[in-house]
């Protein structure tokens, strides 16, 4: 029972994993520190520009289908900058933006419609000093791939112009004086994609998890260990036989010694 609840548990993974590589939808975080909606309109004969750098929100792109992508941004107002703070402050006043009672502008699309693989127009309604208005964008797919950190990125361009005028942003100007009511804006945004869980998506962790379930350890088979061998007795040496020294036999002195030894006695007594 447990070896088919773990290859049902296998095949189960490998399915989510082989799902999530088919996927054709896929959702991108805007980088707000590599994003920009930078903006352009006439100062008396000449050009006037600047950029906001604080975007946030996603892009939900369909490689298989485009049209059914769709896009969410909001822009804090605050992160304006012309490179020149003088001219900044007097545009964040109730003179223009007014910054202090509508902080943000936001931009959600309605639809999307591809002329091409990667460019096309997109609808959607931008808020902005409090007004509601309807917006064309031409749009742009610069690209998608991987990052040196695991991750895969998305950048898109879109343009589009709006008439100041529209959002109730006038000032004591006329509309033919010193400041123009026609304002060019280019959105540059690099796209984060996000996994399933909502998080910055990791190729390099998608890989670990993969080998985590290629290499799940299965149950080792138990170990027969063999019987110890059983010692056989040593036989002992047999004691070894301790020969007798062998005596030697008696000297038999013959009669002629022994008459020599009486006559050797006499002589010395």
């Amino acid at each position: 029972m447990k070896q088919i609840a773990l290859s049902t548990t296998l095949a189960t993974l490998a399915f989510a994993f082989s799902a999530n590589s088919l996927a054709t939808t896929e959702t991108f975080s805007i980088d707000n520190s590599h994003s920009f909606a930078n903006w352009e309109l006439r100062h008396v004969v000449a050009r006037t520009s600047g950029t906001f750098h604080d975007i946030k929100g996603k892009v939900v792109l369909d490689t298989s289908n485009i049209a059914n992508s769709s896009v969410e941004a909001t822009i804090s107002i605050y992160s304006l900058n012309s490179s020149h703070l003088r001219r900044d402050v007097h545009v964040l006043t109730d003179e223009f933006l007014d910054a202090r009672n509508h902080p943000e502008m936001k931009f959600v699309s309605s639809s999307v419609a591809p002329y091409a693989a990667d460019k096309g127009t997109m609808r959607g309604q931008l808020t902005l000093h409090g007004v509601s208005k309807p917006v064309t964008l031409d749009y742009q797919i610069l690209g998608i791939g991987a990052d040196p950190w695991g991750g895969m990125r998305a950048g898109f361009k879109a343009t589009t112009r709006i008439n100041r005028a529209d959002f109730g942003i006038a000032n004591k100007y006329a509309a033919n004086g010193p400041v123009g009511n026609e304002v060019d804006i280019t959105l540059l945004i690099e796209g984060i994609k996000l996994g399933a869980d909502g998080q910055p998506f990791n190729a390099k962790k998608v890989a670990e998890e993969k080998a985590k379930v290629i290499s799940y350890p299965m149950p080792a088979a138990p170990v027969v260990q063999p019987a110890a061998p059983v010692a056989q007795p040593v036989a002992q040496p047999a004691p070894a036989t301790v020969q007798p020294t062998p005596v030697a036999p008696e000297k038999k002195e013959s009669t002629q010694e022994q008459l020599k030894q009486k006559l050797l006695k006499s002589l010395f007594n």
